[in-house]
């Protein structure tokens, strides 16, 4: 872990520059807008090692499967998010020289991501090896008004001499994917034109005839007077470009301004494709770089006016969690149903940008809570949407009724090709299942149950009615053969958490078919007829929730992570030599499976789901069993241990898990922040603050709050957004204040007294006055 990055509240700061961090740099420092992203590469060529990254929502790529061996029911490819074309680029050359940062000597160099206004800058001093040296400072963006659209100010000024500057923007499909499977490029040419005032090209995927066309304009100024330029035109393969000479001065700035605009088939016909690009393109031109970016700063402080969290007193805290609200609000915008979010979102390819669990379990908590309710409800009817293949997906595994939704897709279909994963990792299902509780609990609208939960609801219990199997001996029904959440351990059976989540799927969808009898009877018979439900079926939803199976050992009065768990030998991680850390980098797959330690939350993730249905105690016990043993190197652990430790009143274990969560890629916990930046756990360092500091539930329509500080901070504030409110709370030492920033009155629970906090009205709660 290297820390090297400058602390400041609403910026990331790199002083310097260090070839040996900048892939780190350009996943951390990558930009978006949800319809596109693009990470942190140089707009001129750079010959060091780099990921050259720009992804555009939605359009990805069936990769064929490579393994080495293939079992039934393999899906026959991985879906991956493209790398697409390169529209940043900008070449630069003096007097004949590329310039090139792996290849100059660099001082001054300055990288930074403004967070509050949504830009990322750089400004740096390069001597070439003739001793020439020039100032270069660069601001771009992908604008959060205007989803197509990409801009770039890049001003070059000669320092210690005069002399020509060749200056060449450009834009190339000639890319590939890191993550290529068989170092396949995907990408065909369909057309091209480059133009003195405008030029465009149009790729094709070669599967699944995704087109994209990206068009780019630019203005040229030496100083503040326009150049009227005539660039002389290149058009090859998968690229097009222009490129002009111009006499520069000693001291004078010559500023370039390119706008691109980007346009996929997703939203536009095949022949709609270069007008409707060429209409945005010309509108943003139009409007200048300079308004543009004052419409981002607008834009981007409307989204911190709700989702902003305030931490007094700890600059790195602070920096740490606007930094992940950032990059979630770069990712997902919810404006689409069709799209979801990957776990890297646009900043690198692992996972290959597809859906997972994720989503359900760690991203739709953030989503209800800062910003209006269709947003979330979006990210539910994208599984609503994907139903049938998840029905497919079932029968592919020998199911005759029932859906399993994917543990990672893109439309649906399953694209995941590791056994112990595709085959097993069934607990996705009940996180599916479990938003859509989240989702009605949250925001009180029943009407989505009739119209879309139900049916998705059905579908999953009559697959977990499919997956048990009764066992003779043990009396009970039992779940067999299953990876939890916690991945290194496989083909286990009885895995606590996959059981309960099974149960509690079973029961909840019986809840919602007595809801629906009684408050939508018409509806109700609508949807048993569609879906054939019968009683007969629900009976034995009944039967195996009375009698499903629990590993449970007495003596400890702990839920066992499944059968055999205390075969193993218990040794805390902290009794491991550090250099066995971290084990999935130094152990074999053979010493992790045996061994008892734990990836992530697997029982504690259920006590966190089911929390309300659990006593302290019993949280305590296991939360004492199962953290020591936990070695956090998934990025989705951390958080749910913060949030179970601030219940239990572990302030120190909260503190340290945050900080592990929170700057999880800044810091480069994992020393993997060089492949994308953890997004979807940054939703779990939201949950970190607003669900485990602040103590935010929600209970019979009712939201509750149980606030502590960190002994490192002063105060801190968050917004939520609760059922037609905005509310602002803010904890100190001695008291927590609720203001309510709307008209809309709405009932509250601090440290179990009710309030209502009335419309633009606030109430103040001393925290000398409450046991916490």
């Amino acid at each position: 872990m290297k820390q090297y990055l400058k602390l400041d509240e609403w910026s990331i700061i790199e002083d310097s520059f260090d070839p040996t961090t900048h892939e780190i740099s350009e996943s951390i420092f990558s930009i978006g807008n949800g319809f596109m992203g693009q990470r942190a590469n140089f707009e001129e060529q750079y010959s060091g090692a780099s990921l050259q990254g720009s992804y555009m929502a939605g359009v990805y790529y069936p990769d064929k499967t490579r393994v080495g061996w293939w079992k039934n029911g393999y899906p026959e490819y991985f879906a991956k998010v493209l790398n697409s074309t390169n529209w940043i680029g900008i070449n630069v050359f003096i007097e004949g020289t590329a310039l090139d940062l792996a290849k100059c000597n660099v001082k001054d160099f300055v990288r930074e991501l403004n967070m509050k206004e949504g830009y990322l800058s750089r400004s740096f001093v390069a001597t070439l090896e003739d001793g020439k040296e020039i100032e270069v400072k660069t601001i771009r963006f992908v604008s959060i008004t205007r989803h197509e659209i990409g801009a770039i100010r890049y001003q070059i000024t000669p320092l210690n001499f005069s002399g020509s500057i060749t200056v060449v923007p450009y834009l190339d499909g000639d890319v590939q994917n890191k993550d290529s499977n068989y170092e396949e490029k995907f990408w065909l040419e369909v057309e091209k034109s480059a133009a003195s005032d405008l030029s465009y090209l149009t790729l094709k995927t070669k599967k699944l005839d995704f087109h994209i066309t990206s068009i780019m304009a630019f203005d040229v100024y030496k100083s503040d007077e326009k150049l009227d330029i005539e660039p002389s035109l290149t058009e090859r393969e998968k690229y097009v470009a222009s490129e002009f000479t111009v006499h520069a001065e000693q001291g004078i700035p010559l500023t370039l301004y390119k706008y691109v605009a980007n346009v996929t088939s997703r939203n536009y016909g095949l022949g709609e494709l270069v007008t409707a690009g060429k209409n945005s393109l010309l509108a943003a031109k139009a409007a200048g770089f300079e308004a543009l970016l004052a419409e981002q700063a607008v834009a981007w402080n409307e989204k911190w006016r709700g989702s902003d969290i305030i931490i007094e007193g700890d600059v790195s805290a602070q920096q740490a969690v606007r930094f992940n609200i950032f990059q979630l609000n770069q990712t997902y915008s919810g404006e689409d149903d069709r799209l979801n979010i990957g776990p890297k979102g646009f900043t690198g390819e692992k996972y290959g940008g597809s859906t997972y669990w994720d989503t359900e379990a760690y991203c739709v908590p953030f989503y209800l809570s800062t910003a209006e309710s269709d947003i979330a409800r979006n990210l539910l009817i994208y599984r609503y949407k994907h139903l049938e293949k998840a029905k497919e997906n079932a029968r592919k595994l020998g199911f005759t009724k029932g859906a399993l939704f994917p543990m990672v897709t893109m439309n649906g279909e399953e694209c995941h090709n590791e056994w112990e994963i595709t085959f097993e990792e069934i607990h996705r299902n009940g996180a599916i299942a479990y938003a859509i509780y989240n989702y009605v609990n949250y925001t009180g609208d029943k009407s989505y149950l009739g119209q879309y939960g139900l049916e998705v609801l059905v579908e999953i219990s009559r697959f977990w009615e499919q997956r048990v199997n009764y066992s003779a001996a043990k009396g009970k029904y039992v779940i067999l053969g299953v990876t939890g959440p916690n991945e290194y351990e496989n083909n286990v059976n009885n895995n606590w958490y996959t059981n309960r989540i099974a149960v509690w799927t079973l029961e909840y969808t019986l809840e919602v078919i007595s809801y629906l009898k009684a408050n939508e009877e018409a509806h109700y018979l609508e949807l048993a007829d569609k879906l054939k439900l019968q009683d007969e079926e629900m009976k034995q939803w009944k039967t195996i929730i009375d009698n499903m199976y629990y590993p449970y050992d007495e003596e400890r009065q702990v839920f066992l992570q499944q059968d055999g768990f205390l075969d193993k030998e218990l040794i805390p991680v902290k009794d491991l030599a550090p250099e066995h850390l971290p084990i999935n980098q130094n152990w074999s797959w053979d010493r992790i499976l045996r061994s008892c330690y734990i990836k992530q939350a697997d029982v504690l993730q259920g006590l966190y789901f089911l929390g309300d249905r659990y006593d302290l105690e019993t949280k305590k016990r296991n939360f004492d069993f199962y953290e020591p043993l936990t070695v956090h190197e998934s990025s989705l652990s951390p958080c749910l241990h913060v949030i179970l430790a601030c219940e239990l009143g572990y302030q120190d274990k909260a503190y340290e898990m945050y900080l592990r969560t929170a700057r999880l890629d800044l810091d480069n916990y994992n020393n993997d922040t060089e492949d994308g930046c953890h997004i979807t756990s940054m939703a779990g360092t939201w949950m970190s603050i607003v669900q485990g500091f602040g103590g935010l539930r929600v209970k019979d329509g009712e939201l509750i709050l149980h606030p502590f500080i960190p002994s490192h901070w002063n105060s801190f504030s968050f917004k939520v957004m609760f059922r037609g409110s905005r509310l602002k709370v803010n904890v100190t030492d001695n008291n927590v204040t609720v203001t309510n920033e709307t008209e809309t009155s709405v009932s509250i629970k601090v440290y179990d007294q009710s309030y209502t906090v009335s419309s633009l009205g606030e109430v103040q709660v001393l925290r000398s006055a409450v046991t916490i």
